[in-house]
């Protein structure tokens, strides 16, 4: 089971790299997070692979952590910029000021506005999650 959510972190990992590449996601220090964060969880992945000491697991769950919360600021930020693009979208323009205010974040977070997507960074977090999980699961020897 542990070995299962370890090869799903990577499998997760490499989409997710493979999508910021292909998106050139490197234009600015704040575009670098998720490139780091990817660095942190290969790290981490890898290290599930050794033998396992208390310290070891708390050092993937710490990075794991960190991870998720690297996503879910990504998450933000995905959806805060397609909100401030909704004043310059066309369909949008000139009611933007006069929707409700739930209206307009609905729209940012359904990219009904923006360029952003929010659940990009969510793919991350996914990952995450799963190797959070794999310090829970205990390793399983084939017979």
């Amino acid at each position: 089971m542990q070995l299962g959510l370890v090869a799903l972190t990577v499998i997760g990992i490499l989409g997710a790299a493979f999508e910021l590449a292909t998106e050139r996601h490197w234009k600015s220090t704040e575009q670098l997070i998720p490139w780091g964060a990817l660095a942190l969880l290969g790290i981490a992945a890898l290290l599930m692979l050794f033998r396992h000491s208390p310290k070891l697991v708390t050092t993937v769950r710490l990075i794991a952590v960190a991870v998720l919360l690297a996503s879910a600021f990504g998450i933000y930020e995905h959806i805060a910029a397609n909100y401030d693009a909704g004043l310059l979208d066309q369909r949008y323009a000139a009611t933007w000021e006069t929707l409700p205010v739930l209206s307009r974040w609905w729209y940012a977070l359904t990219k009904t506005v923006g360029p952003a997507p929010p659940l990009a960074p969510g793919m991350l977090g996914q990952s995450a999650l799963l190797l959070l999980l794999a310090t829970f699961a205990r390793r399983t020897r084939a017979r």
